[in-house]
């Protein structure tokens, strides 16, 4: 107990106290003492219920009181505690309402739009002034209505379905104006509330276009030299001037390394351009033996190579552009991969209905600060090593956005000095059941003398 409150709780015992004492005094003197006693407690008793009415008067009134009087007793060390209390949560709620006040400023001066959404409901609960102009929202008119209508035709009930685990959309055009793009981010940050924020991107999508157009054309222009190059190394014979061999060997190496980064970059840039792909049956026992068949004369027999076919089904997509990036994995995977090594290739089925194509190697492995930033065009872990190998610096980008296009994803899991797997995840609807008479006699076809 605080000192003041203390010391008023011994004054008014000691009041009490004096007041009985004076009573019982008198009522001997009259000779009546039990009825003395019995007023004055009486007395005390009334005194303390009007106390205690008045500071229950006090604590329900919502109108502001003046301070309490300078009494020393215990009931108005009480009334000047509650009134002081009573003060702090004033000064506070001023001051919550300030913040309150000041971060509804800065969120409605953002160039973003900030969307309060309800979990439950799918209802607008508060949103910025942006979101007017990029979405063609309006606080408070449309508070309360559904997102899932205001944003039409965004594919916005599904995607709110997905919650914390919505990808976020990106190059979308706005409901309000069509040559307006967007990209759209769900952020959960409470368990009955989500954030959506809409951001103008039309300028980075501008410029990575631009990029695009550049990269294509210069590649694309490219190509005509290093044809001319490669057909004039070509007509120099090494035995000519045995000195000039080297020179020669390293020329032609140059330019054939050249060329397939060319290639790779014209593969990325057409990829990048596409929104979709056709959705043909997609032979895996083919791809698989394709697979091999390229893993095995990459190696030239330095690597144990072993192909597995668990899945028992084929695939819906492009086998032009799945070709291109499982053989770009098991590229990677032979390059990065010391003699003796191990490269093994495995279609299974996932527990979720759909299928992963596995590529496991026993090399370098790479260390985990990398792992995030692999699918990045030119991103290398070691540039050395990529120049001994010849690689590129655009095989995982190109298997990414393969995968991107058939709704799949590439997980990457991999230790330094025991190797890595590269998984190509697909999701059950790009199941196809395998016609087994049909690859059977295919089997055989390819088997066949």
């Amino acid at each position: 107990m605080p000192p003041t409150a203390n010391s008023a709780w011994l004054r008014t015992v000691a009041t009490l106290a004096t007041v009985l004492a004076g009573a019982l005094v008198l009522g001997l003197a009259l000779g009546k003492p039990w009825p003395a006693l019995a007023l004055a407690a009486l007395a005390l008793l009334a005194g303390h219920v009007l106390r205690l009415r008045r500071l229950l008067a006090r604590v329900d009134t919502r109108q502001r009181m003046p301070p309490p009087g300078h009494g020393r007793g215990a009931w108005s060390e009480v009334e000047r505690l509650l009134h002081r209390k009573r003060q702090d949560a004033r000064a506070r709620d001023r001051r919550l309402v300030e913040m309150l006040r000041a971060y509804r400023t800065v969120a409605s001066v953002l160039p973003d739009a900030l969307v309060i959404v309800d979990r439950n409901s799918q209802r607008l609960l508060w949103s910025n002034t942006a979101a007017g102009a990029l979405l063609g929202l309006d606080y408070p008119r449309d508070q309360g209505a559904s997102i899932s209508e205001r944003l039409q035709p965004l594919p916005m009930a599904r995607w709110l379905s997905a919650g914390r685990h919505a990808e976020p959309m990106f190059d979308v055009a706005s409901p309000v104006d069509a040559s307006l793009r967007l990209s759209l981010r769900l952020i959960p940050y409470s368990d009955s509330l989500w954030l959506l924020v809409a951001r103008d991107v039309g300028k980075m999508v501008r410029l990575e276009q631009m990029r695009r157009d550049f990269v294509a054309n210069v590649s694309h222009e490219l190509r005509t030299p290093l044809t001319v190059v490669h057909g004039y190394l070509d007509m120099f014979d090494p035995e000519d001037n045995p000195e000039w061999a080297p020179m020669l060997a390293e020329m032609q190496r140059q330019s054939q390394r050249m060329t397939q980064l060319v290639e790779d970059l014209l593969t990325l840039s057409r990829l990048e351009a596409q929104e979709a792909l056709p959705d043909e049956p997609v032979s895996m026992a083919s791809m698989l033996a394709t697979l091999r068949r390229e893993a095995e004369a990459l190696s030239q027999g330095r690597h144990v190579v072993t192909v597995a076919d668990h899945a028992g089904v084929d695939l819906a997509g492009s086998t032009r552009e799945l070709h291109s990036a499982f053989s770009n994995l098991v590229a990677n995977a032979i390059r990065y991969t010391p003699s003796g090594g191990e490269i093994s290739i495995e279609f299974t089925r996932s527990p979720d209905g759909g299928a992963d194509l596995a590529v496991r190697d026993s090399g370098y492995g790479i260390p985990a600060d990398h792992l995030p930033r692999l699918t990045e065009r030119f991103y290398r872990v070691s540039t050395s090593r990529t120049r001994e190998t010849g690689g590129t610096g655009l095989g995982l980008a190109i298997a990414k956005h393969v995968l991107q296009l058939h709704q799949a994803r590439l997980g990457i899991e991999s230790e330094v000095g025991r190797g890595s797997t590269f998984t190509c995840h697909f999701v059950a609807a790009r199941i196809v059941e395998r016609d087994d008479d049909h690859h059977g006699a295919q089997r055989a076809h390819e088997h066949a003398p």
